[in-house]
């Protein structure tokens, strides 16, 4: 940092001593506080299912920071005064950075995402992060707040699917190789887990979603019971109990969810059931 004043040393004979005086200005303002960031999953766009202690750390947030659309699902919960950085949905990366300068100021910073933030969120990036400017793991504190995932609250809108084994899928080859997607689609289809499929469509990406619809089919019966859950809890929800083999016939965004059932799984008076356990089991 440039110095303002230079370097001025002061001698008052004969009084012993002397007193060093260097004026220099900060780019950054000194709080002398101890910055936090709290990792906040608000859940799958309902103000009810965002849990009491998520509420409680977006309200004592000196910054909030997240994509647009979910920061205007929260808006009700802000208070005057926060600092509110709603970013683009392609910029986590410049959201994790900003949240961990804003803490290294001393800022308490909530970093939102929707469901739950170490699903498919910006949990594990900020940490990644904060792992690569050598954070010793204490300053600035972290916290991770879960909330309710999309693949909970579609299972909760059509009943009991998760009842048995299951995993979680995400069709977007962003981050991750299709190869290995597909590996994975393969496996899980094979090894009869119950399936919820994330990111399975954009306007750009369409062909993916055959490709798993078609590894399914390889494995299960045509109708083995598939729930289609778009804009969960919000104003344009839209929720279909459709079969694997009619699964494409409806619409399929980024905003759905899909969970297709396991070989026990059945679809009764519109509710989607899987056992506990395997029927005919002994």
């Amino acid at each position: 940092t440039p110095l303002l004043q230079p370097k001025r040393i002061f001698h008052s004979p004969p009084l012993p001593g002397a007193a060093t005086i260097a004026v220099a200005q900060s780019p950054q303002e000194y709080t002398a506080r101890t910055g936090q960031i709290s990792l906040i999953g608000t859940g799958p766009g309902s103000l009810a299912q965002i849990t009491p202690a998520a509420k409680a750390a977006l309200s004592q947030a000196d910054a909030i920071i997240g994509y647009s659309l979910y920061i205007d699902l929260i808006r009700p919960l802000l208070r005057p005064g926060q600092m509110v950085e709603p970013q683009p949905i392609t910029q986590e990366r410049q959201r994790a950075e900003r949240a961990i300068a804003l803490a290294d100021w001393g800022l308490n910073v909530a970093v939102i995402s929707s469901g739950d933030c170490g699903i498919y969120g910006m949990a594990g990036l900020v940490l990644e992060s904060l792992k690569a400017q050598g954070w010793d793991g204490l300053t600035p504190r972290v916290q991770v707040m879960p909330g309710i995932s999309a693949l909970q609250a579609a299972a909760a809108r059509v009943g009991a699917p998760l009842m048995h084994d299951f995993c979680a899928i995400s069709l977007s080859d962003l981050l991750t190789p299709w190869p290995v997607i597909e590996k994975r689609l393969t496996a899980a289809a094979q090894a009869d887990f119950v399936v919820a499929l994330y990111n399975p469509k954009s306007k750009t990406r369409i062909e993916q979603i055959e490709i798993a619809h078609r590894i399914f089919l390889r494995e299960r019966d045509g109708g083995t019971p598939v729930a289609i859950a778009q804009s969960l809890y919000r104003q344009d929800e839209k929720i279909v109990l459709t079969t694997l083999a009619d699964m494409l016939t409806h619409p399929i965004d980024m905003l759905t969810v899909i969970i297709i059932g396991n070989q026990s799984s059945t679809a009764y008076a519109d509710w989607f059931i899987t056992p506990r356990g395997y029927l005919g089991f002994k």
